[in-house]
């Protein structure tokens, strides 16, 4: 991976945060926005595909609703997101009409690429998109989101965004122009031009990429994006937004992670890393070498104990008698029904409870193994 195959790439997701979208006090600033969308309108322009992760939505609705700060509440929370995306997203499609570009609107939740028939929908969207030439903005749907309004954060949201649309690279732009092994206020700090495996990051500061309050990211959620995009196969690029277009021109600029492994099955990358377990399944030894070396399906007779309240369709944490976690899935029982299924075989349960019986606790398919 050379910097100069960075500008080769045909299909870029970039990633933006609020702090460098909007001002101090909330709103958005023109501005920047205009910056960002000059610089970023020449990957469409050279035939390549592009999608932008924007955040930005609950900061743009402070302003509008006469907040003075970002609420902490989920119903305020919600509110600016839904004022503030609508102007969000109406800046960038006048700024990309500029280009002569259109831009969509797409806006994401957990469920929407975990379970298995929302995935193949999200995943048709954007390829129809990117078919027609259009510019998708990514967001959270934080105006309905509940307990993961934050995602994460939107740095992990692009990284999986990236996976999902089978992007060359994934740009990380933030309020630094890169990767430092100290505080960049520290007249000793280093920039890391390259990463190219987990050694070049010990030692490394991780704090705040800066003090502007209105992001919720930092530089340990861009790590953890690029971890999860290098993982997969895609080399991510870190920089600021200033230096956005000479970084997608190939430049050295910023700090360039290379890929330490290969594609995975989408979906699964999305459980692994977007969901949060509702609970937990205890696992026998015999279920715990099945489901890690023969990649089996999880069925009732392998299963000790459940723990926590869950309903089906639900991601899970399957563990071993000790408690370590052995993989995560998509259970087909809900937590009050399962404990009367526990260490009896499909074909037992299919002949006194009936054939709906015979389905596993977790499906290979929807199961990914740490």
């Amino acid at each position: 991976m050379t910097r100069a195959s960075v500008s080769g790439a045909q299909r870029v997701v970039v990633k933006v945060g609020s702090s460098s979208l909007t001002t101090a006090a909330g709103g958005i600033d023109p501005d920047r926005v205009r910056l960002l969308v000059d610089s970023l309108a020449g990957v469409r322009r050279r035939g390549a595909d592009l999608v932008l992760v924007s955040s930005g939505a609950i900061a743009a609705g402070l302003s509008p609703l006469a907040f003075k700060r970002r609420p902490r509440d989920l119903a305020r929370q919600q509110a600016a997101a839904s004022v503030g995306q609508v102007l969000l997203v109406h800046r960038y499609s006048e700024e990309f009409a500029r280009h002569d570009q259109v831009t969509g609107q797409v806006l994401l939740t957990v469920d929407d690429v975990t379970r298995r028939s929302h995935y193949r929908n999200a995943q048709r969207t954007f390829a129809k998109l990117l078919e027609l030439g259009v510019v998708p903005i990514v967001n959270e749907n934080d105006t309905v989101a509940t307990s993961e309004i934050r995602f994460g954060d939107n740095d992990r949201l692009a990284a999986l965004v990236a996976h999902l649309v089978h992007a060359d690279l994934l740009v990380l732009l933030s309020d630094v122009d890169g990767l430092y092994d100290a505080p960049p206020s520290v007249a000793t700090s280093r920039l890391i031009p390259e990463v190219t495996n987990g050694e070049d990051l010990e030692g490394i500061h991780l704090g705040r990429a800066s003090g502007e309050g209105l992001g919720t990211g930092g530089m340990q959620t861009k790590l953890e994006a690029a971890r999860i995009a290098t993982g997969a196969g895609i080399p991510v690029v870190l920089t600021s937004m200033a230096h956005a277009q000479a970084a997608l021109a190939g430049a050295d600029t910023g700090t360039l992670f290379h890929p330490t492994g290969r594609r995975r099955p989408t979906r699964l990358l999305w459980l692994a890393h977007a969901t949060e377990p509702k609970g937990r399944i205890v696992l026998d030894a015999g279920a715990v070498r099945a489901v890690a070396e023969r990649r089996a399906s999880l069925l009732p007779a392998g299963v000790t104990d459940v723990v926590g309240t869950f309903a089906a369709g639900d991601p899970v944490d399957l563990v071993d008698e000790a408690g370590g976690v052995v993989a995560r899935g998509l259970v087909n029982y809900d937590s009050e029904e399962l404990p009367g299924l526990l260490g009896r075989s499909t074909r037992e349960l299919a002949r006194e409870l009936g054939a709906a019986y015979e389905r596993e606790v977790v499906h290979r398919d929807d199961l990914v193994v740490f």
